[in-house]
């Protein structure tokens, strides 16, 4: 005990690694858990016609965000220059900015998504939410200060605090209002929470309005690649709810997410845990340096692989127990959505790590490759599987999507000298096991959902 206790202290790389591993995931699950006691809650308070809106401009909002990511964050914890209060300043001036004219872009395009889904109440939902935005602009960068320097663990307990909070707030709304106005306003205050708390309580210099020349061409030049790489991100994360949304009915729509919630819940944690740490452990210990920084990134991988395709592997056989447990009878359809899509994510758990290794390396370019490509083949294998099987069809296109991706992971991986042959080997062979055990355990649901 004594010797598990003293790898978690001291400042070493491996001591930060192993807090910081803990409180991400310990901070991830905790708000999963509060997510979750929100969304059983809201479901009975609201109808699910309002978790299809809501869906709907949580979509349009990250598509904005995407779409406009000139790679602050991921520019700071590379850079050599990311403890200098210049580049931070620039950094948090360009990101003001930026909210900014996200704020003005969610008013414009406000009318014409209402017009194109048909839902008249988007025009008045979309530059409200808009608001969310334009805060989070403000944001202090003392956030990627900490991931940068693996020291989360304050950050962790803010984001909890403000998080139940805000599930008090959305539940006295929807419960006052009846409303999808309830799920607006609680996303408003809770932006509006988070800027007050990380300002007072992380430490570290306030920023303020500043323009150094030098750090906004490193910023811009290293973000041109990350801008393009969000884009297709965008597209690659979201593709199925912009065209699934368009497809299914907007309570259909609100089953699908539901399904999607708990079925993504590994795969969201897995890449929230590899964007805030493996990023600083592949700056500090490249691979391609010696062989045993390969040997102990390649421990870590298998630690971090191994934990979330337990955890997937786990919802997805028990995904139709899940919800009939949790929901009521209107939402009883997306079991067997549970069981595809967490089924289906296991080739993205597979290659997860390795996807950092490049941005650590400051290497944006072929991270923007592997981004198209995943753009491309996930809207492809879901046009086609909507087309031909409907929702059945699109999730199953979603895990066909995943493995046709992997050439383009490995050749990513390879030049960054990290590819481990390895771990992908084993996980493959586990993860083909734990998805024919699903279906075949939850053969009767996800044959009731392909005849749909």
């Amino acid at each position: 005990m004594q010797a598990l206790v003293s790898k978690f202290r001291g400042s070493s790389l491996d001591a930060r690694f192993m807090r910081s591993s803990m409180f991400t995931l310990g901070g991830y699950a905790s708000g999963q858990f509060l997510r979750l006691a929100s969304n059983l809650i809201l479901t009975r308070l609201l109808f699910p016609e309002a978790f299809g809106m809501m869906a709907l401009v949580s979509v349009i909002m990250q598509g904005l965000a995407m779409f406009s990511d000139v790679g602050v964050s991921p520019s700071i914890m590379q850079s050599k220059r990311g403890d200098d209060q210049k580049f931070l300043d620039t950094a948090w001036t360009i990101q003001v900015i930026r909210g900014v004219f996200l704020w003005i872009a969610a008013c414009l395009l406000a009318v014409p998504v209402a017009s194109l889904y048909g839902e008249p109440l988007l025009a008045w939902i979309l530059p409200s939410a808009g608001i969310s935005l334009l805060v989070a602009g403000f944001n202090p960068t003392r956030l990627d200060t900490a991931s940068r320097h693996l020291l989360i663990g304050r950050l962790t307990g803010l984001d909890l605090a403000v998080q139940a909070l805000t599930l008090v707030i959305a539940i006295l709304l929807s419960w006052y209002l009846q409303s999808v106005w309830a799920l607006v306003i609680s996303g408003i205050v809770s932006t509006i929470l988070l800027l007050f708390a990380y300002n007072i309580f992380l430490p570290g210099q306030r920023n303020r309005f500043q323009w150094e020349s030098e750090a906004a061409a490193e910023l811009i030049g290293f973000g041109k690649w990350i801008f393009l790489s969000t884009i297709c991100g965008f597209l690659y994360m979201q593709g199925d709810k912009l065209l699934i949304g368009k497809f299914l009915t907007l309570d259909q729509f609100g089953i699908y997410n539901i399904g999607f919630f708990l079925a993504s819940f590994p795969l969201l944690m897995g890449s929230m845990m590899t964007r805030k740490i493996l990023i600083p452990v592949y700056r500090e210990r490249p691979p391609a340096e010696s062989e045993e920084n390969f040997r102990k990134l390649q421990k870590m991988r298998f630690l971090l692989t191994a934990g979330m395709m337990a955890l997937t592997g786990s919802v997805s056989v028990a995904g139709v127990v899940l919800i009939d447990l949790m929901y009521d009878a209107r939402y009883l359809m997306a079991g067997p959505v549970v069981v595809l899509i967490a089924a289906m994510q296991m080739p993205q758990l597979l290659v997860l790590t390795y996807e950092q290794a490049a941005l650590a390396a400051g290497d944006s370019r072929r991270f923007f490759v592997l981004s198209v490509a995943r753009a491309v083949l996930v809207l492809g294998c879901l046009y086609t599987g909507l087309r031909f099987g409907g929702l059945f069809g699109a999730l199953i296109g979603q895990g066909v999507a995943g493995v046709a991706a992997y050439p383009f992971v490995v050749w990513l991986a390879r030049h960054a000298q990290a590819w481990d042959a390895k771990h992908d080997a084993v996980f493959a062979c586990i993860g083909a096991i734990v998805i024919a055990f699903a279906l075949w355990i939850n053969l009767d649901a996800v044959v009731a959902l392909a005849s749909e």
